[in-house]
């Protein structure tokens, strides 16, 4: 695309139920839930700007709900985007594996599951990265570790 403002009214009409808005450097685009894997096929599969590299991902805590939030770009355009979806559900985080979409996903996935304990449905090997498996997540808000005595404050 030419710039931002083309980007947003492409994706704002490939997405009808994403809110897309400009953020302070890529367009962001916020989806339901439920809409986030058809969201992902939808981003990599479109022939104008096709968003085929996952550059990043990582999760946000917000003590009563999760956002994740993927960095995604386009190697043809070089046009870049930032996906964000919410996960309501602290004590049973799920959200669909993109690891069929993005390769990459895959271990970022684990990362993310590792340390924020969110798992991913049809994910191929959701195991712990990292930590042991009775550990904890500790890049929660309120997680603690009474053997090391961390934590984190808010």
């Amino acid at each position: 695309m030419k710039n931002n403002v083309e980007l947003n009214a492409f994706l704002t009409d490939l997405l009808p139920f994403a809110s897309v808005e400009q953020g302070k450097q890529y367009p962001e685009i916020v989806v339901p839930l439920e809409k986030w894997h058809e969201t992902a096929q939808k981003l990599y599969e479109n022939q104008q700007v096709p968003f085929d590299y996952m550059i990043d991902f990582t999760a946000v805590d917000y003590l009563t709900k999760f956002m994740v939030v993927y960095h995604l770009e386009s190697t043809q355009t070089h046009d870049l985007v930032v996906v964000k979806t919410y996960l309501e559900d602290r004590q049973k985080p799920l959200i669909e594996t993109v690891s069929d979409v993005w390769a990459t996903a895959e271990f970022n996935e684990r990362e993310v599951f590792d340390l924020f304990g969110i798992r991913f449905h049809n994910h191929p090997d959701l195991r712990r990265l990292f930590l042991e498996d009775d550990y904890g997540f500790p890049l929660r808000k309120d997680f603690k570790d009474e053997i090391n005595v961390i934590e984190l404050s808010n």
